[in-house]
């Protein structure tokens, strides 16, 4: 079996081990391990493989993952995040859809603060959801923009996602993270325009509500959700401005949640714990995946697949944008059964190779792939973000609901795409700013 073959098999029983629900990390390991071996032998393979998660443990750009964890936790856990759709609420519940408009706006700033999708949803699913069913919102509406919301989390800085697509791919994050500000702005506008739309074309799905918020109701709600936009502004302005790296941005962000909290009266001994603890097995989670792509990667080079595709695309791709149109499928196609961190880091050791060969900009890229994760999140049949809304609501919405729900915004997101692609300045003009 030439070593081609072994690659290819190898691929394939690693999807097939996922698809049986072993755990991603652990499947990318061991097919890595036995490939390695089959390619140069039992004792090279062991070598990689006790040395390889040492020195990707030791390495102190990915610090920025525990502390960009902990600053959303003790955000969350703190309180920080409280009052956001009820402030979103009080200032767009007038326009058509104003309800939906709202959620999106909430999750776009609960994203910022998170930097996971998953998080935001299941957060705002039990605020922003039951509050619309209240006022006769269409199921399919009501949930559905909370589930595509949430994953505003992956493109909004800072994000989890960027970091380790940085990593990887060896460019900025800190230029990662400035480069996601306009496309997830972008994104979210789109999904709000599309909920007016629809209000104003079918007033049923959308009813109007009967707020009318007094000036005071809607200061006391500003002053009830400060904390989270100055703690957004200040980690990402300090990257803007090259007061601090990316790296030290999250311990930076975790230490100022931390004084916000204490400032509130709401940092507790629990609260601490409970930020700690998810961190930990937040933290643990990813590594476990990163560290087994890392494996990947090596046997990934050394079997020549990288090479294979980077060949196969630059042949059938004339141009960059059949390059991109090619990814996508791959992508689309992927992301309906693998949730979207252990997709693109299953993914980079076989594309950066083609993306580098075309000559196409690293961070422009990394914002395209983001978007592509961010659709893979509420593709059926798997859709992450949609599981995590019916758990997060139980009999309150049906699943069917959920899925022709966040149709709409797969379809808004297929457009912002299309944007971000033939607009790169779009991603590159803030980065290009930085000092």
């Amino acid at each position: 079996m030439d070593n081609l073959t072994i690659g290819f098999a190898g691929l394939a029983l690693a999807l097939l081990l996922m698809a049986l629900r072993m755990q991603i990390g652990a499947a990318l390991g061991l097919v890595s391990f036995v490939g390695i071996a089959m390619i140069l032998n039992w004792k090279a393979a062991w070598g990689i493989v006790t040395a390889v998660p040492f020195n990707f443990v030791g390495d102190w750009n990915l610090t920025a993952v525990p502390m960009f964890l902990l600053m959303g936790y003790v955000a969350s856990a703190a309180g920080l995040t409280a009052g956001l759709f009820n402030a979103m609420r009080l200032f767009l519940s007038r326009l058509p859809g104003g309800l939906g408009v709202a959620s999106v706006g909430a999750c776009a700033l609960f994203a910022a603060a998170s930097g996971s999708s998953v998080a935001t949803a299941s957060a705002m699913a039990r605020i922003a959801t039951p509050e619309m069913l209240r006022y006769k919102y269409d199921p399919g509406l009501a949930s559905g923009v909370v589930a595509a919301s949430g994953t505003l989390g992956s493109l909004i800085p800072p994000s989890i996602l960027m970091v380790l697509f940085g990593y990887f791919a060896e460019v900025s994050i800190g230029q990662l993270f400035i480069a996601g500000i306009i496309p997830g702005i972008i994104s979210a506008l789109i999904y709000m325009a599309m909920i007016v739309g629809r209000a104003i074309a079918n007033p049923e799905i959308a009813p109007p509500a009967d707020d009318h918020p007094t000036m005071r109701e809607m200061l006391a709600a500003l002053r009830e959700i400060w904390p989270l936009p100055v703690l957004i502004v200040g980690v990402l302005s300090g990257i803007f401005l090259g007061v601090f790296t990316p790296t030290e941005a999250g311990a930076v962000g975790a230490f100022l949640a931390m004084v916000i909290a204490a400032a509130k009266g709401s940092l507790t001994r629990d609260v601490l714990k409970k930020a700690f603890t998810h961190t930990l097995s937040g933290t643990a989670g990813i590594f476990m995946v990163v560290i087994g792509t890392v494996l990947l990667t090596r046997f990934m080079a050394l079997s020549g697949v990288p090479t294979f595709f980077a060949d196969m695309f630059i042949e059938w791709g004339s141009s960059d944008l059949m390059i991109i149109l090619l990814i996508a499928v791959l992508y689309v196609v992927l992301g309906m059964f693998v949730d979207s961190i252990g997709l693109m880091l299953l993914t980079l050791p076989i594309i950066l190779p083609v993306v580098r060969e075309a000559g196409m900009d690293l961070i422009w890229f990394g914002i395209v792939v983001v978007k592509l994760l961010e659709i893979g999140l509420i593709t059926p049949p798997v859709g992450l973000n949609v599981y995590v809304i019916k758990g997060a609501l139980g009999n309150l919405v049906r699943l069917q609901d959920v899925f022709r729900g966040v149709l709409w915004f797969i379809a808004m997101d297929i457009v912002a795409l299309v944007i971000i692609v033939l607009v790169p300045q779009l991603s590159l003009w803030l980065p290009s700013l930085m000092r």
